[in-house]
């Protein structure tokens, strides 16, 4: 296709493969997040109960820990200093519960202890946010009316989405951190037996391999656009 950013051979090439990585990653991290919500931690900590326990081994207090609706849609709110554990997790005293708990704690120590990734993520938030809204408008529109102005849009649709590419990569460093965080607290402490805590370990590392799937989905993303703009050229 020669005309609009669509399916072409580059599509093929970058897009789809990366199509196919996110939907074995998301199916991965649902299979072991449902395998483990069935297995019953030997301690029966909840979810909160795990937060809780997270913080207090690592010092950090002031953090409020709350229920939301939904499933897995647990996350930590840095701007009110807030976890926020789902349904499945924050009453759960599942395997499951307690890592996914304990990996959001891990992100409210980070932000406790200036851990620096975090603070550069942190910074690149408002260009991404930007970058994210406005690039494909640029994008589209130095694609459609390439012919009367040239690339100059299309580039700086592509600098633009390059701040969403760059938070993309700047998350991976500080997600891995939290699960490490969260996993050494249980080992240190013996919180979780060897089976438990690896079963606690699968569902993290699965859900951490939905953020390289994300990252490299964005990279080949770019590449692609600038390829693209490169052809125009």
């Amino acid at each position: 296709m020669r005309f609009l950013y669509g399916f072409d051979y580059t599509y093929l090439i970058f897009i789809v493969p990366c199509i196919i990585l996110s939907l074995v990653c998301q199916i991965r991290v649902k299979s072991a997040f449902s395998r483990y919500s069935k297995v019953r931690n030997s301690r029966n900590m909840t979810g909160a109960q795990a937060a809780e326990y997270v913080l207090r081994q690592n010092g950090v207090t002031g953090v409020r820990i709350e229920h939301v609706a939904g499933s897995l849609s647990d996350h930590f709110d840095p701007r009110s200093n807030t976890i926020r554990l789902s349904d499945t997790v924050y009453g759960s005293a599942s395997v499951a519960a307690v890592g996914v708990a304990a990996h959001e704690a891990g992100h409210a120590v980070q932000h406790a202890q200036n851990y620096i990734p975090n603070k550069i993520r942190g910074a690149i938030l408002p260009a991404a946010r930007v970058g994210s809204t406005l690039s494909w408008i640029f994008i589209m529109f130095g694609l459609i009316f390439y012919y009367r102005v040239g690339t100059a849009l299309l580039y700086v649709g592509i600098i633009l989405f390059s701040a969403s590419v760059l938070f993309t990569l700047a998350t991976l460093p500080v997600e891995f951190d939290a699960s490490r965080r969260a996993l050494k607290t249980f080992r240190d402490t013996n919180l979780l037996p060897p089976e438990e805590y690896s079963g606690a370990r699968s569902v993290l590392r699965a859900a951490a391999m939905t953020y390289v799937a994300a990252a490299v989905t964005a990279i080949m993303q770019l590449l692609r656009l600038v390829l693209i703009a490169r052809r125009r050229n």
